[in-house]
């Protein structure tokens, strides 16, 4: 099942055509994106009966007018993992963790697909993404177990300011990663059960000018996705709706030499294999 957040409701593009959610239950869902997440299990039940699972179209890559929204506009809480894949550990000078490195993104961050972020002054980095939601309320949750607790995959950016996030005598990680619309994600959540292997997907980021900046998979994670949600959740009870940033690969600016970074009209394109892509444009 696809599901989207178009003009600020929650829609499922089912393979026959865009499904108004609100609409379809008479009210019993939406049409608020955020809500679907409280009653998941309910949800997906009506979605199966309804029968709205199965392939549908890829997302258009503009907006065509609509305003293309975050699948979960407004978590509550929003969890990012530091140096999560070998090659990005080895490119940021740092050996491979024994648990995972975890910060936030405060959640005024979150913005939607091809939604403008305005760059601050500093250093502006990119950082490619696979964005898990939790679609179920998860404490202490054993690996064997954690996709049970998923409601689905999106694509994500965590922008980062690089001189804000390095600055004094200790990091300010989640400061230099939290500007308005530096935690942009989309542009659909797709559940676990449309992908043949949701733990090996391709991951790239490319401007829309043609420069291919990361490409990867990830299972070259060190930590997938069961073993983030058993560590987060042995301390933190993950929410639903909830963010889960996995970690990006190597190729970010801040690592390359010479340095490069982000400039007011650039176009950032991300891509999750079987997601789509969350186009992001950088403006003054």
């Amino acid at each position: 099942m696809r599901l989207a957040n178009i003009d600020g409701r929650l829609v499922v593009r089912a393979p026959d055509g865009p499904v108004d959610v609100a609409e379809a239950s008479a009210g019993r869902f939406g049409p608020a994106p955020q809500t679907v997440y409280a009653q998941w299990d309910a949800f997906t039940v009506w979605a199966g009966e309804k029968g709205l699972g199965g392939p549908a179209p890829a997302a258009p890559p503009a907006t065509d007018g609509a305003v293309w929204g975050a699948p979960s506009p407004h978590p509550a809480q929003v969890f990012a993992i530091g140096l999560n894949y070998r090659d990005h550990a080895a490119e940021s000078g740092f050996g491979e963790p024994d648990s995972a490195t975890v910060f936030t993104k405060f959640a005024t961050s979150v913005t939607g697909h091809d939604t403008p972020v305005a760059l601050p002054e500093g250093k502006v980095d990119w950082e490619a993404e696979l964005v898990v939601v939790i679609g179920r309320h998860c404490h202490r949750a054993a690996r064997e177990e954690a996709w049970s607790y998923v409601a689905g995959l999106t694509v994500g950016q965590d922008l980062s300011e690089r001189e804000l996030q390095l600055a004094g005598p200790a990091p300010q990680f989640s400061l230099g990663k939290s500007y308005p619309g530096f935690a942009p994600t989309g542009p659909e959540l797709v559940t676990p059960d449309e992908f043949a292997d949701p733990d090996d997907l391709e991951i790239a980021c490319a401007l829309e000018s043609g420069d291919v900046l990361q490409k990867s998979r990830t299972s070259n994670m060190i930590f997938g996705v069961p073993e983030l949600i058993a560590q987060l959740s042995a301390v933190c009870p993950l929410l639903p709706g909830d963010l889960i940033f996995t970690g990006t690969p190597a190729g970010v600016g801040m690592a390359r030499t010479p340095q490069r970074f982000l400039s007011p009209g650039d176009v950032l394109l991300t891509t999750v294999e079987g997601i789509g892509t969350l186009r992001t444009p950088l403006t003054a």
